[in-house]
């Protein structure tokens, strides 16, 4: 992610998924003026909307992905929020190869493998990718760099940053506040997949490795939205054996977090531990260089809808 706050000049009028770009792709009753290729290549970047997917089916890296681009035959993907806007210079990792005609997208992904897509032109930035191997459609909003804020894609799904470190280390308690019983926990994990808001905690103390932590407690995490002010959430850490505990959650860098307790007026800061890349990378030769296979996805919060797209393909 790029200095907090850095885009927020590029702030949207209304929300991100409401592109206020205004350059027309023409269409006609025969399909676009344009080829696929260069329709896919006319926007910087293409957001998922996940919430908008119809179908119940699953295309694995769609599912992941928050961003997608597409340039001279290479599929890239902003997969996580640390370091969306810098990592690889807004566009994220490469995830694979595309071939594109007669409005046919097809993706060789590095892990999921050949997934072939027909390709709708919804208005002059929206395009549906419809799968018809699993009658699940993507809609996907296109946008330049220049009015793509990635602070309001981070603070948005924010739920997912917290996912992306095995761990996160408490590093730091103010000298104010009440003692309470939050300053015992030394260790905080956010888990990805199931339920997709599960959270463990651990008073252990300087583990050098976040796999060796034995964690005391999980329980059920939640994170908000505070009126006003898109840079502050709050966290609720939902403790049976004595009740929630109630945090205002504030982003300082890519890494760390500061929590504030509100009922006792302590600040605490953590730091991940143990960052998960949820991609395969590769050296300049294509060679596989790491592989991170985790199980987490974009969760969509609207109801999953039968798709009204029929499957022309044979």
């Amino acid at each position: 992610m790029k200095t907090l706050k850095l885009l927020l000049g590029f702030a949207l009028s209304a929300t991100l998924f409401t592109s206020c770009y205004t350059e027309e792709v023409h269409i006609n009753d025969n399909g676009p003026t344009i080829s696929l290729n260069q329709l896919l290549q006319s926007y910087d970047l293409w957001y998922v909307d996940i919430n908008a997917t119809q179908g119940f089916g699953e295309t694995p890296f769609m599912e992941i992905a928050f961003t997608m681009s597409f340039s001279n035959g290479r599929v890239y993907a902003n997969n996580n929020l640390v370091g969306i806007g810098s990592q690889g210079g807004g566009y994220g990792v490469q995830i694979g190869n595309y071939d594109a005609y007669d409005m046919i997208l097809d993706i060789d992904h590095v892990i999921d493998g050949f997934n072939s897509f027909d390709v709708y032109q919804i208005d002059s930035n929206t395009i549906e990718l419809y799968n018809p191997f699993n009658d699940t459609s993507y809609f996907l909003d296109g946008y330049q760099q220049s009015n793509f804020d990635y602070d309001f894609v981070f603070y948005d799904n924010i739920h997912y940053f917290l996912q992306e470190y095995e761990a996160w280390e408490k590093v730091y308690t103010s000298e104010y506040g009440a003692i309470n019983e939050f300053d015992n926990e030394n260790y905080l994990q956010f888990l990805s997949g199931g339920n997709d808001s599960t959270f463990r905690s651990s008073q252990d103390a300087n583990v050098n490795n976040p796999n060796n932590i034995y964690w005391d407690y999980t329980g059920v995490y939640g994170v908000g939205d505070v009126s006003g002010n898109m840079y502050l959430k709050t966290l609720t850490l939902d403790y049976d054996f004595f009740d929630n505990e109630f945090f205002e959650l504030s982003v300082i860098d890519d890494g760390t977090i500061e929590l504030y307790h509100a009922d006792s007026g302590t600040a605490y800061e953590f730091e991940g531990r143990g960052y998960i890349a949820y991609y395969r990378s590769s050296d300049t030769q294509g060679r596989v260089t790491k592989d991170e296979n985790k199980l987490k996805k974009r969760k969509q919060k609207t109801p999953k809808v039968d798709n009204p797209r029929e499957n022309t393909r044979s």
